[in-house]
């Protein structure tokens, strides 16, 4: 990812008559506003449930995160304010868990909102934790698609694969807990499925 960040010199203050700090469209300021509020939401949320968290692994994951997404936050307003390349390019989060998942369906307890504060469990807060990230990767992808600065198009799309990277190991975290369970279709279900598409063919019309 580090690679991606072919961004612009820093000696560079102007982009034709505007000043790169200037240099963003209506839309995307209000898109990336959205973000790092959320950011910040998410942040505030990690801190918030730390202190409940009783598992040790989750603990380890909560901590990791929260400081990987700490500096992407700042990384984030650093090139949004200035217009320019931040301090250093968006790092790549690693994930310390094996990619293993858990098919199929436990019968259990229904699900449902907690009607106590004491009920918090780990369960919960992973939950919470996963859902800060899936805003977080939906906003992300929000405004990349329309920010009309290059640095900050750039920052906010190597960062969305780390949103997705970062909500894909507390999900398996869960599954290894049966909190997140997978279900699979029948055999012959899936198989249908799975021979369903073709490999297409180049329309006669269209060049090479």
């Amino acid at each position: 990812m580090e690679q991606n960040n072919q961004m612009f010199n820093q000696s560079q203050t102007t982009q034709g008559n505007m000043p790169l700090s200037m240099n963003h469209g209506a839309h995307e300021v209000l898109d990336v506003h959205e973000v790092l509020s959320a950011s910040i939401g998410a942040l505030n949320a990690f801190i918030f449930y730390r202190p409940h968290v009783k598992d040790q692994e989750l603990l380890n994951i909560l901590d990791r995160q929260y400081a990987f997404m700490l500096d992407e936050y700042n990384i984030t307003a650093e090139c949004f304010k200035t217009g320019q390349d931040p301090s250093h390019p968006t790092r790549s989060y690693k994930m310390q868990m094996g990619n293993d998942s858990k098919y199929g369906l436990t019968p259990g307890q229904p699900k449902k909102p907690m009607t106590s504060a004491n009920e918090i469990d780990d369960s919960i807060i992973s939950g919470a934790l996963l859902s800060c990230h899936k805003t977080l990767a939906t906003g992300k992808t929000t405004a990349a698609l329309e920010a009309t600065n290059p640095v900050v198009r750039r920052v906010l799309q190597d960062s969305i694969q780390n949103c997705i990277e970062m909500a894909y190991e507390i999900s398996l975290y869960q599954n290894q807990r049966g909190d997140y369970q997978i279900p699979q279709l029948a055999p012959q279900d899936m198989q249908a499925m799975l021979n369903m598409y073709g490999q297409a063919d180049k329309a006669k019309d269209m060049p090479n």
